[in-house]
């Protein structure tokens, strides 16, 4: 009978050690995540399109950036169906495997050109449209 209830509190005390790491595993990553957010310089109108970074998706640049996501995968050429959850980076090594910095540029162009093309969208931080009103 020891022998069992000595291996049951083993394997309790490895089951304990196993959650312990696994909760700081994903501590550690959520609390990365959460940085590599807030400070990307992401604010609403203000935002560069140089700050746009591979771990993006297209739909988190388009809301960030007020485009519609369709005219991002229209410029990069991607077929939104299946690519809405995969990064900049997956999109550029599954579509653009010889140069996967390319889909970058593109998605940048997409975005100034979506701008320009429609400057009463975009505002600074204190609510003035950007033309001025």
């Amino acid at each position: 009978m020891k022998q069992s209830s000595r291996s049951g509190k083993y394997l309790f005390t490895a089951l304990i050690i196993a959650g312990v790491c696994l909760i700081l595993f994903f501590g550690f990553k959520s609390v990365r995540s959460f940085l590599l957010i807030s400070f990307t310089g992401l604010e609403q109108g203000v935002a560069d399109v140089s700050e746009i970074r591979g771990w993006m998706t297209i739909p988190y640049i388009a809301a960030a950036y007020r485009v519609p996501e369709d005219k991002i995968y229209q410029a990069a050429g991607i077929p939104p169906a299946t690519n809405s959850h995969h990064s900049l980076r997956k999109l550029g090594h599954n579509y653009y495997a010889d140069n996967p910095r390319l889909i970058l540029d593109k998605v940048q162009q997409a975005i100034r050109d979506y701008q320009a093309a429609h400057p009463e969208t975009h505002s600074d931080t204190t609510g003035t449209a950007a033309d001025g009103q």
